[in-house]
């Protein structure tokens, strides 16, 4: 059971990083706790036994972990990495060096911190009937590891990182065995092929399933919205195992995929060398002046887009605070561009700077500041919904969800560019007529607005956000 004091704690997690966490008891004595990061569809998981704990696939932000490991007055003895994250930066380097604790990943990662290999038959004992066993079950990477809980010899869970994921597998076009794209996403497929159905197949249908992703994740495709699941629900949910065929498994398998966020390389590289001490990091980004203002510079303005619309910095790019930022700051923002954070309130400065840590962004951050408007700022008009019905050929209508999506038609001439394309494509928007942009509840347009008058000041942009909904 939760105590009061570990749900406020919680509670408090949740408003401020969207971090919660529930319990999984084995018996009085051992727990499995998971956290949940909803930005990142991210589980991680503390296995708690006799006041030991070992982390798995832990988040940037160590504090949670060490909350629990005080309130349980347990002591944290090892972080193990199923693989290196790519939507994501881990702290197990941070935890280590706070706690002493020992990293334990597969030696296939080459990784720069000093760890204690964890690769097939390696285990970790907690109890006399209790143990980690790791297993290699490579297809989302060429270094992924499982990590088994046996009670007394038997599966009692597997922590399956990116490998199994609730109703759906790791991608396997994130990691690069050559220069040769299709090749290596093709022979990691295949590798996830013999992953499923020569080990995951063979456990007990008893046994739990944790996955380090769930649904929303760019890590998998079409992930089932659920925090935990069974060898069995997972043989009769999980399309992966009714490919019995190599080849149709590998074709099934690279279809669809969501695009891949061009922050994913970079954060693979930080979590091979281990990331800087969070707060640490943090306390060196400016909070500067609310009338901050430098020509050409870049604002991510994180206020809703209702509030954009009205007054803006010129050049800047919205993104607001929502479950998703992180992922589309990641996908828009290259790695190594410097830019500025603009928030509405004080309260939400932390919390701004711990999102852009999640994936590493916090050293881009040249510094942050409280928008206070003024006569140089600008402004998007207000969209029109008569006036679109009227006479639909005054405008040009921009699409911004993904090209499944936009097989849905809401208006009859539409271009699509899917958001995740919108900077290498938007001269494709013909000028000579306002712009409308949409997508299917309001978050992708008004950042796809912002960013065409960012990048193509001269078109007269409309966002017609919540308002699609009515069409």
């Amino acid at each position: 059971m939760i105590n009061r004091r570990s749900f406020l704690t919680q509670s408090l997690l949740l408003a401020v990083t969207g971090i919660w966490a529930q319990t999984k008891k084995v018996n009085d004595r051992q727990i499995i706790y998971q956290f949940f990061d909803s930005g990142l569809a991210h589980f991680s998981y503390a296995v708690l036994v006799d006041k030991k704990i070992i982390l798995i696939d832990p988040a940037r932000d160590a504090g949670s972990y060490y909350t629990f490991a005080k309130e349980h007055g347990a002591t944290i003895i090892g972080v193990i990495e199923t693989h290196p994250h790519a939507d994501f930066v881990s702290s197990h380097l941070e935890i280590a060096n706070y706690t002493k604790a020992k990293i334990y990943i597969s030696k296939l990662q080459k990784a720069s911190f000093e760890f204690e290999p964890f690769d097939a038959g390696n285990t970790i004992r907690l109890s006399p009937s209790i143990r980690l066993k790791a297993i290699s079950t490579p297809g989302h990477s060429p270094d992924s590891i499982s990590v088994v809980l046996e009670k007394d010899k038997e599966p009692h869970a597997v922590f399956t990182g990116d490998s199994l994921l609730f109703g759906s597998v790791g991608r396997p076009d994130l990691r690069t065995y050559s220069g040769e794209f299709t090749t290596q996403r093709e022979q990691l497929a295949k590798q996830q092929f013999h992953t499923m159905h020569d080990i995951f197949a063979l456990f007990p249908d008893k046994t739990l399933v944790y996955p380090a992703h769930g649904a929303g994740s760019h890590c998998g495709n079409a992930i089932r919205n659920v925090k935990e699941s069974t060898i069995r629900e997972e043989k009769r949910t999980n399309p992966a195992f009714t490919w019995l065929d190599e080849d149709e498994f590998v074709r099934q398998l690279l279809l669809n995929q969501p695009d891949i966020p061009q922050y994913f390389p970079y954060n693979v590289e930080i979590n091979k060398l281990g990331a800087n001490e969070l707060h640490k990091a943090l306390s060196a980004v400016p909070i500067l002046d609310n009338n901050y203002w430098e020509e050409s510079a870049l604002f991510i303005d994180t206020r809703p887009s209702s509030a954009f619309r009205i007054a803006h910095r010129k050049g800047a790019l919205n993104i607001p605070d929502a479950d998703k930022f992180e992922t589309w700051l990641g996908t828009l923002i290259a790695p190594h561009q410097g830019f500025y954070v603009v928030v509405s309130e004080v309260s939400k400065i932390k919390p701004m700077l711990l999102k852009t840590a999640k994936i590493g962004y916090e050293v881009f951050v040249k510094g942050i500041f409280v928008y206070n408007q003024n006569s140089a700022d600008l402004s998007i008009n207000d969209f029109d919904s008569d006036l679109l019905r009227a006479n639909q050929d005054r405008y040009t209508i921009i699409d911004v969800r993904t090209e499944k999506e936009a097989t849905d038609k809401y208006f009859d001439r539409v271009i699509n560019i899917p958001l995740s394309e919108l900077t290498e494509r938007v001269l494709e928007i013909p000028d000579g007529k306002t712009v409308l942009v949409h997508c299917a509840s309001g978050y992708r347009s008004g950042i796809a607005a912002s960013l065409i008058l960012r990048l193509r000041p001269e078109l007269n942009i409309m966002d017609i956000s919540n308002a699609i909904t009515k069409f």
